[in-house]
């Protein structure tokens, strides 16, 4: 019989209130869907307990111990998005007794990475973790989250790579950095694409990062796309020095032309964060109703569907077979359906379709309240291989 380890995480203390109280129960999404995708059953018995006045998602793990399973299960596990603590637990009811395990080092960078940038409407940090972390294990290659490599079919090993098509000022693209992955990401605001240029040159250089960055402009048959920043950058002096580096990059363009910017079947993951129809309204052109050019025929609505359905077929083709796209979105301005709709008429396979005879969950646990005008929840979908 496998041995079995029962575990649990305290989970993050966060800055925003209301997230702090959704936090416990996002967790134990999150979770169930690793239970699902990246540790094939031998987790189990996910749930929320309170030890200490504190907050702890519990579980059960089959076989931790194994040599060819326990580094991965670990990084896995050290990945989560809520994880703040994690520990063994001895015992039962009130004879139980928390032993520290020594989390794996899963982050390249340090965190003031994710954290330092304040603006308005920055997305919870911890939240787009957690995005990313679903998005990847919803592809056919779940345990990739363990590290900062993938493996080609051909059995070269390069980094995942990661995509936000409507990236704002960069916090999907941070969240990959930290992790050692590729990133890329579009945006349409010619300010937040030069914010990002601006942010992360500079924390490149405060923390000493060997590395390269600059703004170039993006052509094709003779027209301007719109502006790139490019960077590349060593986790250390010596991986800079072997050419083992990182890659990311901001365009600024319209995302509805993503796929004039990037090889088809060039990412690993598409994980972006729709426009909530609150400050911004959305066009079909891929601009948001303050802050970039727009279209004079688009009408501009608060709904993302307009946007997506004329912008996900690009999407899709940038993206590997087996790949998935994770988006979150404002539930208050579109109902789920209409986004599975247009995921699956871009030849995605949502998961957790209600539409199937499978039980819905683990995919359909995350929606929560940000604040009074907006209700948020997310919906992944692959393509197939």
């Amino acid at each position: 019989m496998l041995p079995v380890t029962r575990y649990a995480f305290l989970v993050s203390p966060s800055h925003n209130r209301v997230y702090a109280q959704a936090a416990p129960a996002l967790a134990v999404a999150e979770m169930a869907v690793l239970a699902e995708r990246a540790f094939e059953g031998r987790l189990r018995d996910v749930g929320t307990t309170t030890l200490g006045g504190l907050p702890y998602v519990t579980f059960t793990l089959d076989d931790a111990a194994r040599p060819d399973t326990a580094g991965t299960d670990l990084a896995l596990l050290s990945a989560l998005s809520s994880a703040y603590a994690l520990f063994v637990v001895d015992g039962d009811g009130d004879d139980a007794t928390l032993r520290p395990v020594t989390r794996a080092a899963v982050d390249l960078f340090d965190s003031d990475l994710l954290t330092v940038q304040k603006y308005a409407g920055k997305t919870n940090e911890d939240f787009t973790r957690l995005l990313v972390n679903v998005t990847v294990a919803a592809t056919d290659r779940p345990r990739d989250l363990a590290g900062p490599w993938t493996t080609r079919p051909d059995g070269a090993r390069r980094r995942l790579r990661v995509l936000d098509p409507m990236a704002g000022r960069g916090t999907t693209l941070n969240q990959a950095l930290v992790r050692g992955w590729d990133a890329a990401g579009v945006d349409v605001d010619q300010k937040d694409v030069e914010a990002y240029a601006t942010f992360l040159r500079t924390w490149l250089k405060n923390h000493r990062l060997k590395h390269t960055a600059g703004l170039s402009t993006v052509r094709r048959d003779g027209r301007s796309l719109g502006r790139r920043f490019e960077a590349t950058v060593g986790a250390t002096a010596d991986e800079y020095r072997a050419g083992d580096t990182i890659a990311v990059e901001l365009v600024n363009a319209d995302t509805v032309r993503a796929a004039d910017l990037f090889p088809a079947g060039h990412f690993d993951a598409i994980v972006t964060d729709a426009p909530y129809g609150v400050q911004h309204g959305n066009r079909a052109s891929g601009t948001r109703g303050a802050g970039g050019r727009s279209t004079p025929h688009d009408e501009l609505t608060r709904s993302p569907v307009p946007l997506l359905t004329k912008a996900l077929p690009g999407w899709v083709r940038l993206l590997r077979r087996g790949g998935a796209v994770g988006i979150s979105w404002n539930v208050r301005v579109a109902p789920r359906a209409a986004l599975e709709d247009v995921l699956r008429d871009a030849g995605l396979e949502v998961l957790g379709d209600v539409r199937d005879d499978a039980a819905p969950d683990p995919w359909h646990g995350f929606e929560h309240r940000v604040d009074q005008a907006i209700q948020r929840d997310l919906v992944v979908a692959r393509k197939p291989r």
